[in-house]
Parts: structure tokens; sequence; C-alpha cells
């Protein structure tokens, strides 16, 4: 009988049926392990090597050579300190700014449409676009920032060519650019509270801000959770505007540990070196972001 007699297509659909809890989930598996896993365990093999493109000499295997180097590494110890600093600061105001404006455009009243539509545009523009249209802002002869101080008599900064204004400027951008998403998120919290709760908070003669901080802040915290934990992990990795702004400067006021990575690989050729960085960085995100989980699970409780 050929392959393609009624009884062997039976055959063959039989097979398929009592494997079909492993057959079908096996493309999305193989694909997860080509385009996830296999990275992270090359990434982890070559972070125990000495290869170097600079160098020429051939990769060799050095242990913990690279990890103990990260120890005494003071521009990695830095970078890990700027980016935890940015990562702070950004999502904790943008939590306070994004939850304020959602707790004013959870009303009714003219425009609001419009308001909503417009929080969108600074999450739809393209990051290096909105880091040039910064630049040119904050550009310290010319920029129209300083110009305005200059006209109410405040002194003008070097903003993002001065050491000390250039990561606030960062985080000022950042702000700018993702408070809306903490504020569209917050409002979908707040448009599923029952409108029953705060009534009758109101009935008992609870005042507006007694309202907020025992009733509706309680009942949004797992909402503005997965917010701040989507926020954390965006921002941990926030690559893009800090290139095409500072480059990691003036100096190395701005090199946060994507950025550093990204000068080890390219500018020094150091891939057994960045290799073990990424595996620190790998482990910052992933325990950070457990650390939201667990939260997140106990808020839910």
């Amino acid at each position: 009988m050929g392959a393609g007699h009624p009884r062997n297509r039976l055959r063959g659909m039989g097979f398929v049926d009592r494997h079909a809890k492993w057959l079908f989930p096996l493309p999305a598996m193989v694909f997860i392990f080509v385009m996830m896993i296999f990275p992270l365990i090359y990434t982890l093999y070559n972070s125990f090597t000495g290869w170097s493109l600079s160098s020429g000499a051939p990769r060799t295997w050095n242990h913990f050579a690279n990890y103990a180097r990260l120890v005494h590494d003071d521009r990695f110890l830095l970078s890990i300190v700027r980016m935890f600093y940015f990562t702070v600061a950004a999502v904790a105001v943008e939590l306070i700014i994004g939850t304020a404006v959602a707790v004013f455009l959870n009303r009714s009243f003219r425009g609001k449409n419009i308001i909503q539509a417009l929080l969108l545009l600074p999450m739809m523009a393209t990051p290096v676009a909105v880091a040039m249209v910064w630049m040119l802002m904050f550009e310290p002869t010319a920029g129209i920032v300083n110009y305005l101080l200059s006209i109410v008599g405040l002194p003008q900064p070097g903003w993002l060519g001065e050491a000390r204004w250039a990561l606030p400027t960062l985080i000022l951008l950042d702000v700018w650019e993702w408070s809306p998403m903490i504020t569209l998120m917050a409002l979908a919290g707040l448009t599923n509270l029952s409108s029953e709760t705060l009534e009758a908070a109101a009935v008992d003669g609870a005042t507006p801000w007694q309202t907020f901080w025992r009733i509706t802040l309680p009942l949004l915290r797992p909402t503005l959770t997965v917010a701040v934990l989507l926020r954390v992990i965006d921002a941990l990795k926030w690559f893009d505007t800090i290139y095409a702004t500072t480059g990691g400067g003036p100096g190395y006021a701005t090199e946060t540990l994507n950025i550093y990575t990204y000068q080890q690989a390219f500018s020094y050729f150091n891939f057994g070196y960045v290799s073990s960085i990424l595996v620190v960085f790998f482990a910052i995100v992933l325990g950070i972001s457990l650390l939201l989980s667990v939260i997140r699970g106990r808020v839910e409780a």
C-alpha cells in the first residue's frame, strides 16, 4: 500500500490526534527557542570568554574574569546607578501625573474626547524624532526654552549640554512622552469602578480627597501596579532617545547601562565583556519584573 492509501492516511490522522497536545504548540516552542532561549545561552557562553575583535586574538575561555572585572569597573557601576535613578524618578513622576490627569478626565465635560486624543500624540511619535525636537527646544543659545526663560529673567541652564542638567532633562522628556500611557491605563481602571460605592461615600459625607484616598486609589491600585510594571521594564531598557540626544554625554553624565553596553560592543568590540554585562542586565530586569509581579499578586489578592 502506498502512502496515499486511505488506511495510511487514517493512521496519520490517528497519530496527529493522539499527539495533538505536542504537535500544535511545537512551532511556537521552536520559535521561542530559536529567537529567545538560544541567544540567552549563547550570550551566557560568551560571557565566560575573552572574545575581543579589537585584539584580533582567538576566542579564549577565561572563566569568571569578565565578572570579576565588572566589580571593579566604575563606569559599569555608575551606569547602573544612573539607570535606576532615571527609572525611579521618571516612573514616579509619570505615576503621579498620569493618575492625576486620569482623575481629572474621569468626568463629563466639553472637549474631553479631543483631550484624550491629544494625549496619544506623544506615545505615537517616533522616539528619535521626539529626541530631535527636544534637542532643538533645549539648545542653549537658540532654543525656545531658554528664550522663554530669558524673557521672565530666569537662569538659562545648559540642559542636555551640561552634566548636572542632562539626566534630569532626559527624565523630563520621558515624563512628557509616557505619562499619557499611565493616564490611559488609570482612566480605563477608573471607568470600571462601581459608581455606587463612590456615591455612597458622598452620601456619608466623605470629602473628594477622602473618597479618592480611601476608596478610589485602593480600588485602582491593581491597574496602577500593571502600569508601573510595564513602565519600569521599558524605562530600564531605554536607549534610543538617550543615544540620539546625548550619546551618554556630556562626559558620562547620561551613560546608563544600555549606553555603556553599546559603547563596549561597537566602540571597543569587547564582546566577551559585553556578554557578561548583558547577563547582569538581564538578571536585573528579570529580578525587578518578578518582584513587581509578586507585588501585583499581593495587591490583587
